[in-house]
């Protein structure tokens, strides 16, 4: 929704411009609608090619992520191409990097087998450690409504959704370009229980 508000004022403030101009003078405006429609996503490209088995996890992970936040987007990228997060299957405790992730920049997600071995759900694993690459730390202990409350939330909790406090936190760092003023922690979570 505030994407097309953005793109209507744009539209509109050009127009008048445009209109209230003398034709000799007349000088083409830019096309800012796709800068501001761009700027207004941010969008990061995953690696998921060295995190064999885990596929259909990360996929929903991304893809909670992707329902519920709106100014940042998580798409595959194309082999050959850079990848902000790297996602590798490991066979120790889910790890990340805590970001927030910059476009251009680098994070490293680790899926850890023993996590799973321990009865733990892959897609929430997924999905947290994703949500540390965005920038949010653990937040231990903690109900399963909270994706970042990890491994404390049990190995009957499915939950791969954010909450809205989780998912507003998100929103803020990638705001208007927040994500490149805001340092990235850079910090590896182990999340181990």
């Amino acid at each position: 929704m505030l994407h097309f508000r953005r793109l209507a004022i744009a539209i509109a403030t050009a127009a008048a411009a445009l209109t209230m101009a003398p034709a000799a003078n007349a000088v083409s405006a830019p096309d800012t609608t796709a800068t501001e429609t761009t700027s207004a996503v941010v969008t990061l490209r995953y690696d998921d090619s060295q995190a064999r088995g885990w596929e259909t996890a990360i996929s929903a992970g991304v893809a909670s992520w992707n329902a519920n936040v709106e100014n940042v987007k998580l798409t595959e990228a194309q082999p050959g191409t850079r990848a902000e997060i790297q996602i590798v299957a490991t066979t120790g405790w889910p790890q990340a990097t805590i970001g927030p992730v910059r476009p251009g920049g680098r994070g490293r997600v680790e899926l850890g087998s023993q996590a799973v071995t321990q009865g733990y759900d892959k897609t929430r694993i997924a999905a947290h450690e994703i949500g540390h690459n965005l920038g949010l730390p653990d937040t231990k202990p903690g109900p399963c409504s909270q994706l970042m409350s990890g491994s404390t939330a049990g190995t009957s909790c499915k939950n791969a959704v954010p909450d809205a406090a989780e998912q507003a936190r998100v929103e803020s760092f990638y705001a208007n370009g927040a994500a490149f003023h805001i340092p990235t922690d850079g910090r590896l979570i182990v999340d181990a229980p």
